[in-house]
């Protein structure tokens, strides 16, 4: 087991990412504490809890009063915390930013963005204290190439990946690491969303994703098994980096890190040889 005896606290556990991750952390021998933005996600903890010790608060991230609160009951129930998880995130509004509700556009932002800030806020004062923590926030569609009609999540991603970076920098001396994953294509909640906002909102990832449908999507084990790596002290040597589940070898950092990382990898610039190249 990665994780024997670490609390981890994570975030937008209604999802389909979220639950998946939750079940892999407690296989890897972590207590979970789970934010939910629908309570009726406390069917799915019981039946975790057979795996471990799970308990799921509803919690509204972009709300500071409610992640403080989120914050002192977990401390009240499991006595401390190892490990932050922002997955938390919705996708719309989905169609051409112009034709976008603003409101819409900015509820993106508080949960996308400002959620993670928040949550890396409270949270982090644990671990500043500790001289110890993970932090692992969650990139994706975005982060790394423009988006078009999926604007407001392309750029709080972005912002996500970038903070990730800066943050990191700024814990580096006290022991706490802090990265960003991206997850992959992978068949979920918001993958439906798109199909179902049909061509005309959603431009050419429809056709991207009516395309997956036949060849398959990204397997989600990718980023399960990420993230623990990432939640581990087999990753104390990284931090401040956006690491792709499905194209990047972070499988073969796990016996051995590799030697002068390029400070231009795995990051907001991603010069990785595959889509961005250096001249």
């Amino acid at each position: 087991m990665l994780l024997p005896g670490n609390v981890a606290v994570l975030t937008g556990g209604s999802g389909g990412i979220g639950t998946a991750i939750a079940k892999r952390l407690l296989v890897e021998g972590a207590q979970v504490a789970v934010a939910v933005s629908r309570p009726a996600l406390s069917s799915i903890t019981q039946e975790m809890s057979a795996f471990g010790r799970i308990k799921a608060y509803k919690v509204d991230v972009s709300k500071i009063g409610q992640v403080r609160s989120f914050r002192n009951r977990v401390l009240d129930e499991y006595g401390r915390v190892d490990i932050l998880i922002n997955a938390a995130g919705i996708q719309g509004p989905i169609g051409a930013f112009l034709q976008n509700e603003l409101s819409e556009w900015i509820r993106n932002i508080q949960i996308n963005l400002l959620g993670t800030v928040i949550c890396c806020r409270v949270f982090g004062t644990i671990f500043l204290e500790n001289r110890a923590g993970k932090i692992i926030n969650f990139a994706g569609g975005g982060a790394n190439a423009p988006r078009p009609h999926f604007s407001a999540y392309g750029t709080a991603k972005a912002a996500v990946v970038r903070f990730t970076e800066t943050l990191a920098e700024e814990l580096r001396p006290f022991n706490i690491q802090v990265n960003a994953v991206s997850p992959g294509v992978i068949r979920t909640r918001m993958i439906e969303e798109t199909l179902e906002a049909g061509e005309e909102k959603a431009g050419p990832e429809f056709k991207q994703l009516k395309a997956r449908e036949i060849s398959g999507f990204d397997d989600p084990g990718n980023v399960t098994e990420l993230v623990c790596y990432l939640a581990s002290e087999s990753s104390n040597w990284l931090t401040g980096r956006n690491i792709s589940a499905v194209w990047d070898p972070w499988r073969e950092w796990a016996t051995k890190a590799p030697e002068g990382l390029d400070k231009d990898l795995y990051v907001l610039r991603r010069i990785d040889g595959r889509n961005f190249k250096k001249a």
